[in-house]
């Protein structure tokens, strides 16, 4: 059984500048998406963070949500929380595969999206993964949120001076040495 199993834990990560997450919730199971929430609150707030929550009305809409954030919005990152609870029909494999699919598409494109959408058999998996005090997957989602961030932020901080650099961003044209144009 998996709460039986050892799991190992990276070391929550810190940040010279404190991150701004979105968490995004389908609270279909209400009881389940408030245990999520606060786990995912908490390890936020313990990396030293701040956070919004937004609720949308299905774990499909969860994906679409971050996508509009990340577009309209500065979050440095965003936790997906929900839970799909198998049901009589195929609806229940859809809406695994489509949401987690779509979440996958948003991080390779560099979004930090920590996945915490739960899908399960039945009500009993769903409470005993959601507990804060059991296996807190909401602070677990949050945590690779967090994790995410640093290696994104690390990265940037490591560019390097080659390639293709957009206008206005401190480049000097070639022929002169102070920028300035040569006819």
């Amino acid at each position: 059984m998996a709460a039986n199993e050892e799991h190992h834990i990276l070391p929550r990560p810190e940040f010279a500048k404190p991150v701004k997450i979105l968490i995004v919730v389908a609270p279909y199971y209400k009881a389940i998406a408030d245990d999520l929430i606060a786990g995912a609150q908490a390890e936020i707030e313990a990396a030293g963070g701040t956070w919004e929550l937004v609720e949308v009305p299905g774990a499909l809409e969860v994906p679409t949500a971050i996508g509009i954030a990340e577009r309209c919005s500065n979050f440095d990152g965003y936790v997906a929380l929900g839970c799909v609870i198998r049901g009589e029909t195929t609806h229940y494999e859809t809406v695994c595969n489509d949401s987690s699919r779509a979440l996958q598409l948003l991080g390779l494109q560099g979004l930090c999206i920590g996945n915490g959408i739960l899908t399960v058999e039945n009500p009993a998996q769903a409470k005993v993964r959601a507990d804060v005090s059991g296996q807190n997957k909401g602070g677990g989602a949050a945590a690779a949120a967090l994790h995410l961030i640093a290696l994104a932020r690390k990265w940037a901080s490591e560019r390097k001076d080659i390639g293709f650099k957009p206008a206005g961003q401190d480049t000097v044209m070639a022929g002169t040495t102070d920028g300035s144009k040569t006819a």
